[in-house]
């Protein structure tokens, strides 16, 4: 039986009997699938092969256009003042507090990137475990501000693995601001053409007919923005994402879209990427020292936050504080992102990159039964 037919038959038992293992073990199924492709990468039944590195890569660009869609700007703008401001205060905390870590312990540059990561994608399992708290509320807004900054830090350090500091870099970061000068406009002017005619977001993309007309469009904006990215020299992430809030922002009222989207993504396209990330991982290299750093990363990136999160004590107080600072710290995807891209570009080598996805796993896993007991009995 050849190579190519083994890891076809082994990526199609992990799609099957992934959710089986998640419901029966109450864990992400996420963390599951990459275990599980650690573990068929181990026994040699998954190995390099271009057709699953590219539905990879596009599955973590799908896992972000839904990211994306968790963002509605009209509510971002919407939020008070004072709590926009301090949420901004927070993330320079947060930064500020990862470099000062990078100096004392002497960690390398790329952790100033790592530490401060925040995804609001895991945030909403929390909300279906426990329902919607005002703390929780008040996170996944403050995490919609900290992934657009991660993603755009993330846009900036994929130029410097590009291009390295030089004025080819400097030219990338100027095309980056130019792009979201453009975006903004784009944005306002859509707002403007939707508020003279409201009854063209109905023409555009109805909420139901044969064709799945928006369907069609979110995949064509999703493949177009990564050509305009791929052209432009920009982090394809960023464009995903963008996708994303777009489609969320002036489509509201296609509440289905996602439900039609996210199907095709969490059950398969999303699936191949964490199955490849964990098959990348490898088991020949555990040992006592990498679990010792894999938990101490842990550890510093959900301290870091706890200490920023202190900021919003007198709107918290001291419990909803502390839930608050734990439920930002689960930059799963990112993170695995972000350690992905700097393992392709040799900036890290394969240990420090099986740290950061255990380190990433590990927070998840800290963080869900954390939440659950710290919420249920204090």
């Amino acid at each position: 039986m050849s190579a190519e037919i083994i890891m076809i038959l082994t990526l199609s038992v992990i799609l099957l009997i992934s959710p089986f293992i998640s419901n029966l073990l109450k864990l992400p199924i996420s963390m599951v699938e990459i275990t599980l492709g650690a573990i068929a990468g181990a026994f040699g039944l998954l190995h390099n092969n271009e057709i699953f590195k590219i539905l990879a890569e596009v599955g973590f660009l799908y896992l972000m256009l839904l990211a994306g869609m968790e963002v509605n700007l009209k509510e971002i703008l919407s939020i008070e003042k004072k709590i926009f401001i301090k949420g901004f205060l927070f993330l320079v905390i947060l930064y500020l507090l990862s470099i000062a870590s990078v100096f004392v312990f002497k960690l390398s540059i790329i952790f100033i990137v790592i530490l401060p990561l925040i995804s609001i994608g895991l945030m909403l399992s929390i909300q279906q475990e426990i329902g919607k708290q005002p703390w929780l509320d008040l996170a996944i807004k403050i995490g919609v501000l900290g992934e657009l900054i991660s993603i755009l830090v993330l846009t900036v350090v994929s130029g410097y693995f590009e291009f390295g500091l030089s004025k080819e870099l400097l030219i990338n970061i100027g095309i980056l601001f130019g792009f979201l000068i453009v975006l903004a406009l784009f944005f306002m002017s859509f707002r403007t053409i939707f508020w003279w005619f409201p009854k063209l977001k109905l023409y555009i993309m109805p909420g139901s007919d044969k064709y799945f007309q928006d369907v069609r469009i979110a995949i064509s904006l999703f493949f177009i923005m990564i050509a305009v990215m791929l052209v432009l020299h920009l982090d394809v992430v960023l464009g995903a994402f963008v996708v994303g809030v777009f489609l969320t922002t002036f489509f509201e009222h296609n509440k289905d879209l996602e439900h039609k989207l996210a199907p095709f993504g969490f059950g398969f396209l999303i699936t191949i990427f964490f199955v490849h990330v964990g098959s990348s991982i490898d088991l020949t290299q555990l040992s006592l020292e990498l679990l010792l750093d894999s938990v101490f990363l842990t550890i510093l990136m959900i301290i870091l936050r706890i200490i920023s999160s202190f900021l919003f004590f007198k709107e918290l107080r001291f419990k909803n504080t502390i839930l608050f600072g734990l439920s930002l710290s689960m930059p799963l995807t990112l993170m695995i992102a972000t350690a992905t891209l700097a393992y392709q570009n040799r900036v890290i080598n394969g240990y420090w990159f099986t740290v950061f996805v255990f380190s990433a796993v590990l927070e998840v896993i800290i963080v869900m039964i954390g939440v659950k007991v710290f919420n249920r009995k204090i």
